[in-house]
C-alpha cells in the first residue's frame, strides 16, 4: 500500500474468501475471531514422526487442496475504510467479486460491484491485489517448497485442533515475486494448513514510491468435509513511512 495525504488515518479492511461447489449455495463465513498478537509457546516435545517426513506430507496434501480448489468457485469481498481521527469514515475502496479457478490453475475474477474507490490516506497497488489473491490464502505445496525455509516450532492447540507450528520464510527474493513470510500451523491429522500470521514481503521496492504492507492472519475452515479453505483474513497493524510523512494504522476486519 502506497501512501497519499500526509496524514495520520486509520484503515479497516475486510477479506472473505469461501469456497463452494459449483451450484450449491456459498458456504458460511468463518467464526467471528479477533485479531491477537500471536504467541508461539508450541510444546516442545518431538514430533511422532521426523520432521522432514511431516514437511513433505503437509506439502503434498497442500498441492492436492490446490488442485482441488479449481473445483469451486469462491465470493470474495475486500472492503478497505478510511478512518478519520475520531473514527469517522472519509472514504473507502470496496470490490465484491466472484473468482473462479479453472483446472489449470488459471485465475479468474468477475467483478460484481466495484464503486470508485475514495481512499485518500492510502492507495492500493498491483501487489497488494496479488497479495489478496495469492498470499493472504497461503498454500505451501511441494512444488513451493524449494522457495522456502522452514522450521519446525513444536506443536499447539488451535480451537481444540492439534497442530504441528512452522516458522517459514522465502530462501531469497527474486524480482517481481511475492512471497509470504511468518508462521503456519497444521493439522496435524488432516496435514493442510488451519491457520497462517505473517506478512507479504517484499516491502518497498528499489525504485519508485514507498510501498508496505501489514502483518495479517489468515484462518481457514473445512468447508467440504475434506479440504481446509482460507475464510478469514485479519490485521491490525501500522505502516511506517519514512517518506511523505507519518504513520498509517492498517486494519482488516
Amino acid at each position: 500500500m502506497r501512501l497519499g495525504k500526509r496524514i495520520l488515518v486509520f484503515l479497516g479492511a475486510a477479506v472473505l474468501m469461501a469456497g463452494v461447489p459449483p451450484g450449491q449455495a456459498q458456504a458460511p463465513a468463518g467464526p467471528d475471531r479477533s485479531l491477537e498478537k500471536v504467541k508461539i509457546d508450541p510444546d516442545g516435545a518431538p514430533p511422532p514422526v521426523p520432521v522432514a517426513e511431516i514437511i513433505r506430507q503437509f506439502a503434498a496434501k497442500e498441492s492436492e487442496f490446490r488442485v482441488a480448489r479449481g473445483e469451486y468457485t469462491y465470493a470474495q469481498t475486500v472492503l478497505v475504510e478510511d478512518l478519520g481521527r475520531y473514527g469517522d469514515k472519509i472514504g473507502e475502496y470496496r470490490v465484491v467479486s466472484d473468482i473462479i479457478f479453472t483446472p489449470e490453475g488459471k485465475r479468474y475474477e468477475k467483478i460484481t460491484f466495484a464503486p470508485p474507490s475514495s481512499l485518500k490516506s492510502i492507495g492500493m497497488t498491483p501487489e497488494d491485489e496479488r497479495d489478496i489473491a495469492n498470499v493472504f490464502p497461503f498454500v505451501l505445496g511441494t512444488e513451493d517448497l524449494p522457495k522456502y525455509d522452514l522450521e519446525y516450532l513444536g506443536r499447539q492447540a488451535v480451537d481444540e485442533i492439534g497442530t504441528y507450528v512452522f516458522s517459514i520464510r522465502p530462501k531469497r527474493i527474486e524480482p517481481g515475486q511475492r512471497y509470504f513470510q511468518g508462521t503456519v500451523w497444521v493439522d496435524d491429522r488432516e496435514l493442510q494448513i488451519v491457520k497462517s500470521f505473517g506478512k507479504s514481503v517484499p516491502d518497498n521496492p528499489k525504485k519508485g514510491p514507498e510501498n508496505l504492507f501489514p502483518m495479517f492472519e489468515t484462518w481457514r475452515e473445512q468447508i467440504d468435509g475434506k479440504y481446509w479453505f482460507p475464510t478469514l483474513t485479519r490485521a491490525n497493524d501500522t505502516l511506517h513511512f519514512k517518506t511523505g510523512g507519518g504513520d498509517v494504522r492498517i486494519k482488516i476486519s
